[in-house]
């Protein structure tokens, strides 16, 4: 069983990489289509409206892209002050109870973007100046979160058939 639940994590994290990576070339259309409006404004002197309302629609899917490689990479801020002093097993304990927490804000942030991303597609809304479908701006990010939380569940369910470690404490 064991053997499963790490070959199946082991292909989550490729997607992981992969969402995270395509997070990365977002950011590098908005830093692109940012400059360009600078210099559109600045030196053309005529604005792009373009520019400022893609931008904002390209943040939702970038702020989530990369949440699940944050977690594969244990990237998330610590304080492990009070932890290390614990013993391995109330340690274990405390890293149970993170691993629930990040689980249920994934799965309530997940809810919120996948209905907003369906109340999007079924209401036809379209963005009001690139005229593109506004489903398409959510569904990344909704995607992003859905994979982030089916991630955590399965960090968690490793993190508990896992016995803690021994040592001095």
């Amino acid at each position: 069983m064991d053997e499963e639940l790490d070959r199946l994590i082991r292909g989550v994290e490729r997607c992981v990489v992969w969402l995270a990576g395509a997070g990365g070339v977002i950011v590098l259309i908005q830093m692109v289509w940012i400059s360009y409006g600078v210099f559109v404004r600045y030196g053309l002197g005529k604005p792009d409206r373009m520019v400022t309302e893609a931008t904002a629609l390209l943040l939702f899917p970038v702020a989530f892209a990369g949440l699940a490689y944050a977690m594969r990479e244990d990237a998330y801020p610590k304080v492990t002050m009070a932890t290390d002093l614990l013993k391995h097993r109330m340690r274990k304990v405390f890293d149970v109870i993170n691993h629930v927490l990040m689980l249920g804000v994934g799965l309530f942030f997940s809810y919120a973007g996948v209905s907003a991303t369906i109340r999007a597609y079924n209401s036809g809304v379209a963005s009001e100046i690139l005229l593109w479908p506004r489903y398409l701006f959510w569904a990344p990010g909704a995607l992003a979160l859905v994979l982030f939380s089916f991630y955590a569940a399965l960090r968690l369910i490793r993190l508990i058939r896992t016995p803690a470690a021994y040592g001095d404490r």
